[in-house]
């Protein structure tokens, strides 16, 4: 057997997340539809995580036993040729036979999208949040600056999540204006791994902050208390996506 690590990109609208359910479709379920018609076996892939229903992803990663070789040049043309318009294979990857997409994972950036404006973006609204209230940028940075390190983060964790404990290590959270549109909030968090609606709950503190209903100082007690009615709301799905995933492939 070979193993191949994949890289998607795909729009979660239509997805009920990356994890096969009863109740719609699913990105693993296309995934493997895609690549059990290609090598003509069933094909079961492991994903670098779960993504709730209408996140996207600009990088997701899934790991996969392939019965024969078919060249990692060709891949993803062989495969986008057989999904739907909203998923494609960014490259694919040769690994070792005991890599996992999810185990062998060293951590993951996720991105938040605000958009600020008096006047909402049809454009714009499947990929970010509109607020028609400005945010206090310097004062979101402030707060951002608060999150990064090993902390218990209950109070950034929504009801029913299965995690054993609620401590994660954070390396950093950036808040800045989009390069391309000043009306866009970024907010990015990077971490090892992440609670259940973790990065939707930090990015809705931040917003919180950023529109006056929490000071930036008070974050670090907000940590401290474990409470998640301390924290901000889970802002809703369609303002994140899975920018980046982390691996140590081929030593570096």
């Amino acid at each position: 057997m070979n193993k191949v690590l994949l890289f998607c990109e795909f729009d979660g609208t239509d997805f009920v997340g990356f994890q096969i359910q009863n109740n719609g479709r699913s990105v693993q379920e296309v995934l493997e539809k895609a690549l059990s018609e290609l090598y003509k076996t069933d094909i079961k892939i492991t994903g670098c995580s779960r993504t709730d229903s209408g996140v996207h992803a600009a990088e997701h990663a899934s790991s996969f036993e392939a019965p024969f070789v078919i060249p990692c040049s060709r891949l993803p043309l062989a495969l986008n040729a057989l999904l739907p318009s909203d998923i494609a294979v960014k490259r694919a990857v040769p690994v070792e036979d005991d890599f996992s997409a999810r185990f062998s994972c060293k951590g993951k950036t996720y991105c938040y999208r605000i958009y600020t404006s008096p006047v909402r973006s049809p454009l714009k609204s499947r990929y970010s949040y509109y607020s028609s209230y400005s945010c206090d940028i310097e004062a979101m940075k402030k707060a951002a600056s608060h999150f990064a390190g090993e902390h218990d983060f209950a109070a950034f964790c929504a009801a029913g999540g299965s995690q054993e404990t609620t401590v994660r290590r954070i390396t950093g959270v950036e808040v800045k204006t989009s390069d391309t549109d000043e009306n866009m909030i970024e907010i990015r968090v990077t971490g090892e791994a992440f609670l259940y609606n973790m990065v939707r709950i930090i990015a809705g503190t931040l917003y919180y902050v950023g529109t006056g209903r929490i000071s930036p100082d008070d974050i670090p007690s907000i940590i401290r208390s474990c409470d998640r009615a301390k924290a901000g709301k889970t802002l809703p799905p369609e303002g994140l996506t899975l920018e980046k995933v982390f691996y140590n492939l081929n030593g570096t």
